[in-house]
């Protein structure tokens, strides 16, 4: 579960054991989303003062990228802690990302914590990925796979 009501809340920290599958709502086209595994969300839930909310907990998941230089689909492990802030909207400033709203549902106030998994998630998946350190990649002039062995360009080079 990864939705609780703020009254909840008001009587004691919350321990934080869901998942945020990749076929969420919460999921904007173009995002890196995880696998099917979906990402693993733990972590503690407590009050912050009036009207503000922490979590501090930890995002495992893996997503499947394409190496930088190869092309190849590499399997990318994630595995980050996380801090977030929640705040009513008296206490939210527009101009600061770091501060997210409570959402109204419709048994009042409730800390939702999908956004912030996405958000955090989407910041921690690797920008690049190798299949390997020593990867060779592709050929500039054919574009063969260069880990698979030498290609015919290489060939032609030498004779």
């Amino acid at each position: 579960m990864l939705s609780f009501p703020t009254q909840v809340l008001s009587a004691g920290a919350v321990l934080v054991d869901g998942k945020l599958d990749p076929d969420d709502k919460v999921w904007l086209e173009g995002d890196q989303r995880p696998a099917a595994e979906g990402v693993i969300v733990a972590g503690r839930l407590s009050s912050a003062g009036p009207g503000r909310f922490y979590f501090s907990g930890t995002l495992k998941g893996s997503v499947t990228l394409e190496c930088r230089r190869c092309l190849v689909e590499v399997d990318a492990k994630v595995d980050a802690d996380t801090h977030v802030l929640f705040a009513d909207d008296s206490a939210v400033d527009e101009d600061d990302p770091d501060v997210l709203p409570i959402s109204q549902g419709r048994s009042g106030s409730e800390i939702d914590l999908r956004p912030a998994v996405r958000q955090e998630w989407l910041l921690e998946v690797p920008a690049l990925v190798l299949c390997r350190p020593a990867c060779k990649g592709l050929c500039p002039k054919c574009g063969a796979n260069l880990n698979q062995g030498a290609c015919a360009c290489a060939r032609k080079s030498h004779e």
